[in-house]
């Protein structure tokens, strides 16, 4: 999902998205949502969260971050 698209959610859910990068924006977009903050997070990356919005990018992000 591009920034566009995150700020859009994060708009739609009352998240203010200035200055904060993607990891950042769609963690405050779960903690708003009463959900784990944990975008980015998947240890080695493995994930049982397949329902997450998040879940496509989450993983990638997560071997990028370097949580393995």
């Amino acid at each position: 999902m591009n920034m566009q698209e995150i700020r859009q959610i994060a708009k739609q859910n009352g998240v203010k998205a200035a200055k904060l990068n993607k990891i950042n924006l769609i963690r405050s977009i779960q903690k708003n949502e009463g959900n784990y903050e944990c975008f980015a997070s998947a240890t080695d990356g493995q994930c049982d969260q397949v329902a997450c919005l998040w879940h496509k990018d989450c993983i990638p992000a997560s071997l990028k971050n370097g949580t393995h």
